[in-house]
């Protein structure tokens, strides 16, 4: 029996994520979807100022998702003392597991879910796919949209004959022409997944959109509840200079943390801006983009300093206030104004 299907999209408060809002309001009306915001208490003031922002454009509110809604303290702050200070790293990511995934776990619960994520077309990365059944993740930026967990059930060499009896039902006698062959041809270490895959997205994208759809509605994947899903006629492949154009065309504000702000250094001038969302004490942030955060958000700068002690530093082997004495700023700035002249070389 089919269920309700919920569409949601989730808002980072970066460029990616709300290019992909708009994207969706613009092109693809006639989906209900759903906007949410995972709230970690500890974002930057223009996060919040596109948010609110966006919520204006979509016509629609953002949903804010916090973890521990019970706790007093902001949600950091209760799993920071749960972690007994050990700050997150590249190496022990708690933040985004407690702060972001769970949160949106527990928000949608049971219900079946198709869940929108902004990967560009030139990132080559996965986003996030839940293991739950009940969420099923696509990538309408990219020209393959589908994740890799349902493409090696697609994929899988049990499922050839199955696989080209589809395309036969569904796509024109040219294109089982051209694609047959791939099809029929097993994976092997001489035929590697992704070759089978690019191959029919170069033959015919929505072709092939349109089968792994058809292929699904007998699965336990939440697509199966569908009647039909917009996003199989679609071939368009998104990159960054394609987001910044989406904020332009429909009047958006640009995420303010990107616009980039001068600094001088030796009496030479350069720019800097913060190239991610999320927290502000972000442990993936560049030392530039600290050093931003210093001069641009004291205040913040200052909070975060005072998450670093017993040993625990959002650096590793450096300290915030290592970090800005006189000298090793000055070289940080220095090492950035270097190396943005050779990016300029280069192009």
């Amino acid at each position: 029996m089919k269920k309700k299907v919920r569409h949601l999209l989730g808002i980072s408060g970066g460029k990616d994520s709300a290019a992909l809002a708009i994207y969706m309001k613009v092109n693809y009306p006639e989906i209900d979807m759903e906007y949410y915001f995972s709230d970690t208490g500890k974002e930057l003031s223009e996060t919040y100022d596109l948010i609110n922002e966006l919520e204006a454009f979509l016509g629609k509110k953002i949903t804010r998702i916090q973890a521990t809604q019970n706790s007093p303290e902001k949600p950091f702050d209760h799993f920071l003392s749960l972690y007994r200070g050990y700050l997150p790293s590249s190496q022990a990511r708690w933040c985004t597991k407690k702060l972001k995934l769970e949160p949106f776990e527990d928000y949608v619960k049971n219900d079946i879910v198709i869940s929108y994520v902004a990967i560009r077309g030139d990132e080559n990365r996965e986003g996030y796919v839940s293991t739950k059944q009940n969420i099923q993740t696509v990538f309408p930026f990219r020209k393959n949209i589908w994740s890799i967990e349902v493409l090696n059930y697609v994929l899988n060499n049990d499922n050839i004959p199955k696989l080209f009896e589809i395309y036969q039902e569904v796509v024109t006698e040219s294109v089982v022409k051209k694609a047959g062959e791939i099809i029929l041809t097993s994976l092997s270490s001489k035929f590697f997944f992704s070759q089978k895959i690019n191959t029919l997205l170069e033959i015919d994208t929505p072709a092939f959109n349109k089968v792994v759809f058809e292929f699904l509605k007998s699965s336990k994947y939440p697509m199966a509840h569908l009647p039909e899903f917009p996003l199989v006629d679609n071939d368009d492949i998104i990159i960054k200079e394609d987001v910044v154009n989406l904020f332009k065309e429909y009047g958006v504000t640009y995420p303010k943390y990107y616009h980039e702000v001068e600094y001088e250094v030796n009496g030479e001038k350069g720019k800097y801006s913060r190239s991610r969302s999320g927290c502000f004490f972000c442990f993936y942030q560049q030392k530039i983009e600290w050093i931003w955060l210093y001069e641009q958000h004291p205040d913040l700068f200052k909070q975060a300093m005072g998450y670093e002690k017993d040993g625990y530093t959002w650096n590793e082997n450096e300290s915030l206030s290592d970090l800005i004495k006189p000298e090793r700023l000055q070289q940080i700035k220095e090492d950035h104004l270097k190396k943005s002249k050779n990016i300029l070389k280069q192009e």
